[in-house]
């Protein structure tokens, strides 16, 4: 598949490697529906934007109907689709069990904190997978499609962030599960990982705690969103590609 073939929902499309996408997909010649709950985000991304095929909505990917409502209204604008990049995601990091220092006190993860972050970075991806794989079966499963999710370096287990790592982890199981699945439909499913990479969420960290992450990557730097789009782009481009998950990490993991 060319990016210019593509009909494509970027969830989490109006800010950080989501933005990124979009305006890649764009250049490429993509019809883009960018979703997210950012409404400012979306209505600068559309601004910057002017005459693109560009198709902004507002979407919480962890609601049913609301996914449901979107995807029907994305195929209906773009003439169809034929990709998907499960991008959104949230932090909400903590760890599992702390005593304050000060006070004494034990603190712990709430289980707000560890379903919220199911909800959007896990349930979302399901929920938008299986709305666009519906109605692309319900069409003769005929037509080629790709589907990207976008895991994390975290999901081999991170400190203060059991519910972020276990999300991306089931993330990248559900990534193998589909593909198996889907194949039979000419749906290919991939998944990407990313190491630290500069977006608007490490710009606002402290620089020493930024050097410290940094120290950590082999290749001593941070990654760059044009980079994960590098590894979207081949995804889509290799039809042979499926079931796998791309490390962009720096060799963070080695």
């Amino acid at each position: 598949m060319k990016l210019s073939d593509l009909k494509v929902v970027v969830t989490g499309g109006a800010s950080g490697m989501g933005r990124r996408f979009v305006e890649r997909l764009l250049e490429g010649g993509a019809r883009v529906a960018a979703w997210d709950m950012n409404e400012e985000g979306l209505a600068a991304l559309q601004a910057d934007h002017p005459g693109a095929a560009l198709l902004a909505q507002r979407v919480d990917v962890s609601k049913e109907e609301q996914v449901a409502q979107a995807m029907g209204a994305a195929w209906e604008a773009l003439g169809g689709l034929n990709a998907l990049v499960n991008n959104a995601g949230i932090f909400r990091d903590s760890l599992l069990v702390k005593r304050d220092k000060a006070t004494g006190e034990v603190q712990t993860m709430t289980l707000s904190q560890w379903q919220t972050v199911l909800d959007v970075d896990l349930t979302g991806p399901f929920l938008c997978t299986r709305e666009l794989s519906r109605r692309l079966v319900e069409g003769g499963g005929e037509t080629p499609a790709v589907i990207v999710n976008i895991s994390s370096v975290s999901r081999a287990g991170n400190m203060g962030q059991a519910n972020y790592s276990a999300a991306k982890a089931g993330l990248v199981a559900d990534t193998v599960t589909w593909a198996k699945e889907l194949a039979r439909y000419q749906i290919r499913v991939a998944a990407i990982a990313p190491g630290f990479i500069e977006t608007p969420i490490l710009q606002g960290m402290r620089p020493e705690m930024v050097d410290k992450m940094v120290q950590q990557v082999p290749l001593r730097r941070l990654g760059g969103a044009d980079e994960i789009f590098a590894g979207v782009r081949f995804i889509v481009e290799c039809e042979y590609f499926t079931g796998r998950c791309l490390d962009i990490d720096g060799g963070l993991r080695l």
